[in-house]
């Protein structure tokens, strides 16, 4: 947002040097943005406690984290924005099948597709060169400070 405000008043600028401070602006503010690994940092949060939520009958907040597991990334769209529909494309393909047991509140399903993203995502950072990045299902949740056998529903989930 703040880069496209420059963009759209750096075209405004008269001369050169004017521009140059923008671009050099513009590049300062995209290289002090996180790339992947920050952001995917909370999308591996978010799928630990997804699992959580779903086995404590929280759809709610099993459907709430994959919602936002799923805009974590949005960064990317300016830092990487060659790998960002890699992951969009993953997200979109992979957790389609995750997010309708949510709905369904599928313990059992929820469990399978569960482990089957958790297959994908080790499959994807090994085909991306991160082999070293092997997802493993914790035995707690990373944030403890939820309440993830409260009783709620996918619908729950504000738009």
């Amino acid at each position: 947002m703040i880069a496209c405000l420059i963009v759209a008043g750096s075209s405004l600028l008269g001369n050169a040097a004017e521009k140059k401070d923008a671009q050099m602006q513009i590049d300062n503010l995209v290289n002090a943005l996180p790339k992947f690994a920050v952001p995917m940092r909370e999308v591996g949060d978010r799928f630990q406690n997804m699992y959580f939520a779903a086995e404590g009958g929280n759809w709610g907040l099993a459907f709430y984290m994959s919602k936002y597991l799923g805009k974590a990334m949005n960064l990317a769209k300016i830092t990487k924005p060659n790998e960002f529909p890699e992951f969009q494309s993953f997200y979109k393909k992979e957790f389609a099948s995750l997010n309708k047991a949510i709905e369904a509140e599928d313990l059992t399903a929820f469990k399978k597709e569960y482990t089957k993203v958790t297959k994908s995502c080790n499959e994807c950072h090994t085909t991306f060169g991160y082999k070293f990045l092997k997802v493993v299902h914790l035995s707690a949740p990373v944030d403890p400070g939820l309440d993830y056998k409260l009783s709620s529903k996918a619908s729950d989930v504000p738009d």
